[in-house]
């Protein structure tokens, strides 16, 4: 009984928290959306990334519809069969329909943001972040309504020794969403910076005229690829995070129930330690409705506070609500899987404290290496001085320096919470991290709107207050958008730790991990190469895509009468839609298939030890790189911007030129290769898990 109610009362906080969204996003579409102008160019971004995103996802239907035909073939004794491809469907269609009505909020939010920018900063502030919140609450109200769903449909409370673990079937709605989560991120990332890139090598640098502004050929599409990157993209990654960690933790759960209990005391052991991980994460979307009623400014100095302030008051919030939940759940795993020993359901909830306080700390070191007002980013623009090429490699070495703060909290977080709670404390790390997603990723969607509503302003020539205010949303933006990347990355290394561990025990004692194994030994080795590759891929594919944009943007240029000094013809927008667009569906598809396909293959070939010593090697490597993608990235970005701010010889200067150039390096490096290596570590994961009956038994 208690395991039903607990399911029953998380789908209800869910279904509340996308309820919360649609209001949200209809009192946004009540407010004044401006003039005439402002319309017009509002809709060309509106309907780019809508043709986007109608385009990108017919690609994936298909991925969808082989990939469920081949898990309904499986046998359900393996964890496969129609119960999983049926939770497959239904994550990959959750992860999709979070990401569109996203964006689809972000593109008619920022035309508002700008008209309210005309009378008052709060203004603009709060119709930016409702946009922000309406990705964040669709997210964790779709991901728990399909998780508790699923839960409900396939378990019930009672407790079998050795009975098959029926959360594997719900594994497959992670995988779902990590399947859409790198295709929509690759894709979104690829976009994105085709057209950023392009865009400023030939308008800033080439032709001397500012960003956003109407002369530009590829100032839409860098507008509708903030929105299909920064929006969909990462609302969709981080969509698959958040169900990663509550199903894997459930798994793991499954398996650590005392051997000592029996009857009607192990049945209620049992619900508590499946469903403590769900009802937590429904307190955390109770905690976030409450913070985004902290975030509020009307001056431009307390914009970062008030954002990063709703942010703390959601996890005070959810510290004071999960204690509540835990004194009555009162889950007491093993501290391992066929052991004797039982942990304390107060060590569980502190190793879900210190996820959460990781998560936050890990946002904030993130901040201080990208920010415009911290040092690394200031001596970056310092080095510009004397060129790209001293920009450049200041900015590498700002990344490189960046991964040593962040790692060594992941690690101590996670020797704390195994010391409390052991695996199950660890996973549960992972679920506080993500608990308040429904405000944390708010706080970061808001800054696409922000920068969208800027580039509206200058396109549709507003007056100077509105574009200031605009900018001052949108540096805040930067920030935010920084912190939201180092928290990403954070809570996927932790959420592949805890799919890794559900890997281990449901391959058991066929996965011999020992260094001494030379499968193992191969496997690291591997799967340490493949985010290298995989960033090339990424790389590679915007640098192609950024190729054909350049041209375009320079063929408009030298084509079009009276373009380029504004006096005469008009930019066709839609040609270079159509090549980002073309571009990123191109070259999204083989680091997508990548994933899914080598640990199959290692698998197949080499056994389950070795596929462990993959994920092991790829985990490792895979935060490493993409925390140093994603801080250089932003550090070359801010470094830009703050002799954008008029130091160092303010816009247009030779010191402004290298710093762009070092940002169309890093375009690529935070928005498209950095976060979509997020993805592909907890995707191989599951995969593994779901392919693991086809694993050789070494």
């Amino acid at each position: 009984m208690a395991y039903v109610v607990w399911n029953v009362l998380s789908l209800a906080i869910a279904a509340a928290g996308i309820a919360f969204a649609v209001n949200l996003f209809k009192q946004i579409m009540q407010k004044d959306q401006g003039d005439a102008k402002m319309q017009e160019i509002a809709r060309a971004v509106q309907e780019g990334g809508r043709a986007f995103l109608h385009a990108e996802y017919k690609w994936l239907a298909v991925f969808v519809g082989v990939v469920f035909v081949l898990l309904c073939l499986g046998k359900e004794a393996d964890g496969l069969g129609v119960k999983t491809a049926v939770a497959f469907l239904l994550g990959s269609t959750s992860s999709a329909v979070a990401g569109y009505f996203g964006m689809h909020c972000a593109t008619r939010a920022a035309v508002r943001t700008t008209q309210a920018a005309k009378t008052s900063l709060g203004g603009a502030l709060d119709v930016a972040f409702k946009s922000g919140t309406v990705m964040g609450m669709t997210v964790v109200g779709l991901g728990l309504v399909g998780i508790t769903l699923l839960m409900l449909i396939y378990g019930t409370g009672t407790y079998t020794p050795g009975g098959p673990n029926f959360v594997n079937y719900v594994l497959g709605f992670s995988f779902g969403a990590s399947s859409i989560a790198l295709f929509a991120r690759v894709g979104g990332g690829i976009y994105t910076k085709a057209a950023d890139v392009g865009g400023d090598l030939v308008g800033k640098v080439e032709a001397g005229i500012p960003e956003d502004d109407p002369r530009n050929p590829a100032v839409i599409a860098d507008n509708v690829g903030d929105n299909v990157g920064d929006v969909a993209g990462m609302g969709a990654d981080l969509f698959e995070s958040y169900c990663g960690a509550i199903i894997s933790t459930a798994i793991i759960g499954f398996t650590l129930v005392p051997a000592a209990l029996s009857g009607d005391a192990a049945n209620a052991s049992f619900a508590s330690l499946l469903t403590y991980p769900i009802v937590i994460s429904a307190v955390g979307i109770v905690a976030s409705f409450l913070g985004t009623f902290r975030v509020k400014a009307e001056d431009e100095s307390k914009l970062s506070a008030a954002l990063f302030g709703g942010l703390i008051a959601a996890s005070a919030a959810l510290v004071v609500g999960g204690a509540v939940i835990t004194a009555i759940m009162q889950p007491q795993p093993l501290r391992i899987a066929g052991g004797t020993e039982a942990v304390s359901h107060w060590n569980v909830y502190f190793a879900m404290v210190i996820g959460l306080v990781v998560g936050v700390v890990i946002g904030k070191v993130t901040e201080y290496y990208t920010s415009e007002k911290m040092a690394p980013a200031q001596t970056i623009a310092q080095q510009s001085k004397t060129g790209a090429a001293t920009n450049i490699i200041y900015g590498l070495a700002t990344g490189m320096a960046s991964t040593w703060i962040p790692t060594v909290l992941l690690a101590v977080g996670v020797f704390l919470c195994n010391e409390l709670a052991g695996i199950y404390g660890i996973c549960m790390a992972a679920v506080g991290m993500l608990s308040t997603l429904g405000i944390s990723l708010g706080v970061d969607a808001y800054g696409p709107v922000a920068d969208n509503a800027g580039g509206l302003a200058e396109m549709s020539h507003q007056p100077p207050e509105v574009r200031k205010r605009t900018d001052s949303l949108d540096a805040t933006g930067n920030t935010t958008a920084a912190i939201g990347k180092g928290f990403a990355i954070g809570s996927a290394a932790l959420t592949a730790l805890a799919l890794f561990a559900a890997y281990k025990a449901a391959a058991g004692k066929d996965c011999n991990l020992s260094l001494d194994n030379a499968n193992v030994v191969m496997g690291l080795l591997i799967g340490a190469m493949l985010p290298f590759v995989f960033s090339s891929m990424a790389m590679k594919a915007v640098g192609k895509a950024a190729n054909a944009m350049v041209e375009e943007v320079r063929r408009q240029f030298r084509e079009i009468p009276g373009l380029k000094d504004g006096t005469g013809g008009k930019a066709d927008y839609a040609r270079c839609v159509q090549i980002s667009t073309e571009g990123a569906l191109r070259e999204m598809v083989v680091p997508g298939l990548m994933a899914v396909v080598v640990p199959v293959l290692v698998g197949m070939l080499f056994g389950k030890s070795a596929v462990g010593g993959l994920l092991a090697g790829s985990t490792s490597a895979g935060v490493m790189m993409a925390l140093f993608m994603a801080n250089a990235g932003g550090a070359w970005d801010n470094a830009k911007k703050y002799i954008e701010a008029g130091h160092l010889g303010g816009k247009g200067s030779d010191t402004h030129k290298a710093a762009v150039t070092g940002d169309t390096v890093g375009d690529p490096f935070k928005d498209t290769a950095g976060p979509s290596i997020n993805i592909l570590m907890k995707l191989m994961t599951i995969a593994a898990v779901l392919a693991l009956p086809l694993f050789k038994a070494v």
